[in-house]
């Protein structure tokens, strides 16, 4: 028997939901974001996100998370809208809050994804970002949304503690030194002054960045072995350490 005020899998809540899951276009227009699972919902929490809903299954085990409005969903409702084939047993509703790239213009350091398509690398670079010490990461081009739920696992609660930048266009409008990614032919990384303002900008997957990219330096990463280039996730880990190596020195 279902809980007393439990949502049904056809609520329009349930279908908001299901919406903001699976399409980027609704995200967009609704300014909002589905987060799942305890931890990173209580991370959001945390750290003072903009939390609408939290929606917990009804055979949940018991969670103590400090929200303002929960809400339970009937047995068998997550299975059917979650993104994952083991669904969280919690899922919340927060709005976006990527900011405008006129308020990281004066960041010593950010990170610049250039059509970074895949939804994991985007929150490897989240990750790295964050832990390095970047002022924001930036998305432009055709880059992957970074509130797209996948995204948003991966960073593993890092996109509440570091700056998102949404914009179609930034390299022309960055102050910083940029400093173009490529897997051979660069200045070599370590042979870069990293610790002036920099923004490290990252390239497509398949494809790197264009060589007619306004970047102002070209740079690679050393490599001893066969290997021709890094996924982009670990090539950017490689170079936000990197930064944080030398502003440490």
């Amino acid at each position: 028997m279902a809980a007393p005020g439990a949502l049904g899998a056809r609520h329009p809540e349930v279908d908001r939901l299901r919406r903001l899951l699976r399409r980027r276009s609704e995200r967009a227009a609704e300014g909002a974001f589905v987060l799942e699972g305890p931890k990173v919902v209580a991370e959001a929490l945390a750290a003072g996100a903009p939390v609408e809903t939290v929606y917990v299954a009804e055979d949940a085990p018991s969670l103590e998370l400090d929200a303002p409005d929960v809400r339970v969903l009937r047995r068998g409702v997550l299975e059917r809208i979650a993104d994952t084939v083991t669904p969280q047993p919690v899922l919340a509703i927060c709005r976006t809050f990527d900011v405008p790239l006129a308020t990281v213009a004066d960041a010593s350091f950010l990170v610049v994804c250039l059509d970074v398509q895949d939804p994991g690398n985007a929150g490897t670079i989240l990750r790295s970002a964050e832990a390095a010490g970047a002022g924001a990461v930036v998305f432009g081009g055709t880059s992957v949304d970074p509130f797209n739920p996948k995204t948003v696992r991966a960073s593993a609660g890092s996109l509440f503690h570091v700056p998102i930048v949404v914009d179609p266009d930034p390299l022309p409008c960055l102050g910083q030194k940029r400093l173009g990614t490529v897997a051979q032919g660069g200045t070599p990384l370590d042979a870069v002054d990293l610790t002036c303002p920099v923004a490290v900008v990252l390239g497509n997957e398949a494809h790197g960045l264009p060589s007619g990219a306004p970047v102002d330096e070209w740079v690679s990463i050393p490599m001893m072995g066969r290997s021709e280039s890094l996924n982009v996730g670990m090539a950017a880990a490689i170079v936000c350490f990197e930064v944080a190596r030398q502003r440490r020195a």
